[in-house]
């Protein structure tokens, strides 16, 4: 039985992502601290969902509560299970929060991140795939974004975290022959989502009756993508390592490959959604009319996101299969059976 290590174990995409590999049959090394960034029972609840998916299944969930900054607990966690392959999602996110408390994202985006690599360097792991982001792209205009652009200009402190992250993981790819595969995730929705994002901000408002503000006047534009299809990203890379490019070249480097065993990759859509008709959809499927309110654009924020997700395609077939509509459905229905609308 493969033996995998998922951090952030707890999260949106962690949770989802440990409940599929154990229904696949497989071993799952968790690791959450649990922090109060938001929801702690709905963190707990997911959990509750990972250990109901492991009755069903002859898959095996193993629970360790404790902060990657301790890399003495995360030693042990190593030498104990021995994994095969290292799946880093714990990280502080949030754009917004990391303008309040910056401090908090060195301590988990970089001081954790280098403490699960540097771990999977040492115990020679096979493959180490870990969460970027999309808010890499910052300051780009250039839409759909490509793996190929530049992301040398992060306009929020936890973009330039992600950004960190990458260069670290090609650092260690290439001197100590570390298999790493980055994904840059766009604005990942769907049911047991996270409570600081837009489509449970704003249905939680709506059904309550509360203004939804709308910055930038709504002229926003975000590349939603499903749970599903982001798991199916993750899964499909799980199986099939980085490799090395024979074809780079140092005279015109290309950011997204290497010559290392280093990969980097768009897990988006592909289909990118207008703010206000996004707004329309949600209403829909509430039933309910959103009290908008429009404010100017927050600092940190970008305009628009737009995924080009050839690259993804031609590395593992990877063709998301929930549309926004039939998604925004799904969550909203999860929405109101969680919370008792």
């Amino acid at each position: 039985m493969k033996k995998i290590l998922v951090t952030g174990a707890a999260g949106f995409i962690g949770a989802s992502l440990a409940k599929k590999l154990i229904l696949k049959g497989l071993e799952v090394i968790g690791i959450d601290d649990l922090n109060d960034y938001y929801s702690v029972d709905l963190k707990k609840n997911r959990l509750a969902e990972i250990k109901n998916a492991e009755k069903l299944s002859n898959g095996k969930f193993h629970l360790f509560i404790f902060s990657i900054n301790d890399i003495n607990k995360l030693e042990e966690i190593f030498r104990k299970y021995e994994p095969e392959i290292v799946i880093n999602l714990a990280a502080q996110a949030g754009v917004r929060y990391s303008l309040i408390d910056p401090h908090q994202y060195v301590q988990s985006n970089l001081v954790g991140f280098h403490n699960i690599i540097f771990l999977s360097k040492k115990y020679k792991i096979s493959n180490f795939i870990y969460a970027s982001s999309s808010s890499v792209y910052g300051g780009n205009s250039n839409m759909p974004f490509k793996e190929s652009q530049s992301v040398d200009h992060p306009v929020s402190f936890y973009a330039a975290t992600k950004k960190c992250n990458e260069i670290i993981a090609h650092s260690y790819s290439h001197i100590y022959d570390l298999p790493s595969i980055g994904l840059r995730f766009f604005t990942v929705y769907g049911p047991w989502g996270r409570p600081d994002m837009a489509p449970m901000i704003f249905t939680k408002a709506i059904l309550s009756g509360n203004e939804i503000n709308i910055f930038n006047d709504g002229n926003m534009m975000r590349d939603f993508t499903y749970i599903d299809d982001v798991v199916d990203a993750i899964i499909a890379c799980v199986y099939k390592s980085a490799e090395s490019s024979n074809d780079f070249d140092r005279n015109k480097p290309d950011p997204s490959t290497s010559f290392a065993k280093y990969k980097i990759f768009n897990v988006g859509n592909g289909k990118p959604i207008k703010l206000m008709e996004f707004i329309e959809l949600l209403e829909l499927s509430i039933g309910k009319s959103a009290k908008k309110v429009f404010k100017p654009i927050q600092t940190g924020d970008v305009i628009a996101t737009s995924a080009n997700i050839n690259k993804l395609n031609d590395w593992v077939g990877y063709n998301p299969k929930i549309s926004f509509a039939v998604g925004i459905d799904k969550f909203v229905k999860w929405y109101k059976e969680y919370f008792g609308f």
